[in-house]
């Protein structure tokens, strides 16, 4: 931040801030949550109480039972409901279609529950095949959502210089002039660096997440007989991994129609809507990183303003006081932006007009600098070492279009992206 003393903001850095600010928000959206939550279900879950405890003594006074005999019977019912033994008849769990339908909701994180292993043995394998399954699994979604942003953006680049040739400013012929450049020259070279918004991919995969829930949710209102409203439940609910295991698809012994076909249409229903729920979750995310970067932004302004006044009022200039209005060279002086992006290396410009005053600096101050030129040569050897000649920084488009940094799947995005309008 531009304010280095007496600021709250000041004496932390912007990833910490962020995280800072990120886990009060998460709590304050998890209490926000228990309390919607608890005054929709509360009352029902009361009254499901007080029917069940009616149900009870009705039924241990019509068949001259006692409460402990009942309650017996009803824990080895318990107990073959973990087993997979319902009042309904369903389909055999650990047969070989059974057994990979709990694999691929192992694998894929999704978990509904309704078949777990028993055997000591089971649990055990488990534990090493999830181990490598959920890790296959999490590199087939990242490099899945590379090639979603691969196609979104060659298409998105697509549309973005149609649009342009039909406004006239990319000629058709595509060929270079060797004139001086002109007006149209500036605009080929601006759509060659540009980049789709994060809103607009954000979009497209919104829109293609709600069409694939939807398709979903009517077979699975046709088959399964659910409501609508309670299929769109489900898709997200097996989408988003969250797996609670109140709703399950496929698991009759027979369906009216070809089974066949409705299983392999689950299967791929189920593998689209990951794929694509997780491909959005990662888009939302760079949405609330931009969100945290600007409360981050306005919170330090805010803050700098609060120490300025106060520092202000201290020191005070005398009323006929002469007050320099421009730099050596005679410039106005540059006012400084506060920047969540840019702080690293301002702070390193302000430290090194500190040694050139000879004013000593901090070691904070003295670990940011070296940190800021220790990244700056890590990434000039980097790009030497793998192409020869260091490739031109892309950071100011990335932070234009919203793909600023990340690792994991927000650096696959952002990486993927930049390749695109490099090559294209």
């Amino acid at each position: 931040m531009a304010c280095r003393r007496g600021c709250c903001f000041g004496a932390m850095n912007d990833d910490n801030a962020r995280f800072l600010m990120l886990a009060v928000l998460i709590m304050l959206y998890l209490l926000c949550g228990a309390a919607v939550f608890s005054a929709l279900e509360q009352p029902k879950e009361r009254q499901a109480k007080e029917r069940w405890a009616q149900r009870f003594e009705n039924f241990t006074q019509k068949h001259n039972l006692t409460r402990t005999d009942l309650e017996t019977f009803l824990r080895f019912y318990e107990e073959a409901n973990v087993a997979g033994i319902r009042v309904d008849t369903l389909r055999p769990r650990w047969d070989f279609t059974g057994a990979f339908y709990f694999v691929g909701t192992v694998v894929s994180t999704i978990g509904f529950g309704m078949t777990t292993p028993a055997t000591v043995s089971g649990k055990v394998f488990l534990i090493f095949y999830g181990l490598i399954g959920c890790a296959s699994t999490i590199l087939f979604f990242n490099l899945f959502l590379e090639r979603i942003i691969t196609v979104l953006a060659f298409v998105l680049k697509s549309c973005h210089g149609l649009q342009h040739q039909r406004q006239g400013v990319v000629p058709h012929d595509g060929r270079r002039e060797t004139s001086l450049p002109g007006p149209r020259d500036r605009d080929r070279d601006i759509l060659a660096g540009w980049k789709p918004s994060v809103y607009y991919v954000m979009l497209i995969l919104c829109v293609a997440a709600v069409v694939i829930s939807c398709c979903a949710s009517a077979m699975y209102s046709a088959v399964e007989g659910w409501g609508y409203l309670d299929s769109l439940y489900f898709c997200f609910v097996a989408f988003s991994t969250i797996g609670f295991g109140d709703m399950v698809s496929s698991q009759r012994v027979a369906y009216d129609g070809n089974q066949t076909a409705y299983r392999l249409g689950n299967f791929l229903f189920i593998l689209m809507g990951v794929c694509c729920i997780y491909s959005l979750f990662n888009v939302i995310s760079i949405v609330i990183k931009q969100t945290l970067n600007w409360l981050l932004r306005k919170l330090g302004i805010l803050c700098c303003r609060c120490c300025s006044a106060g520092i202000g009022k201290r020191l005070r200039p005398r009323r006929n006081a002469v007050m320099p209005s421009s730099t050596g060279h005679g410039h106005p002086r540059a006012r400084r932006t506060v920047s969540i992006e840019t702080d690293a290396v301002n702070e390193s410009e302000t430290d090194g007009g500190r040694r050139m005053s000879g004013e000593m600096i901090s070691m904070r101050d003295l670990l940011a600098t070296n940190k800021v030129n220790l990244a700056l040569m890590q990434k000039q050897l980097s790009e030497a070492a793998t192409n020869g000649v260091p490739r031109p920084s892309v950071s100011n488009q990335n932070r234009l279009n919203g793909f600023s940094g990340g690792v994991g799947a927000l650096g696959i995005m952002n990486n993927r992206l930049a390749e695109t309008s490099v090559n294209r």
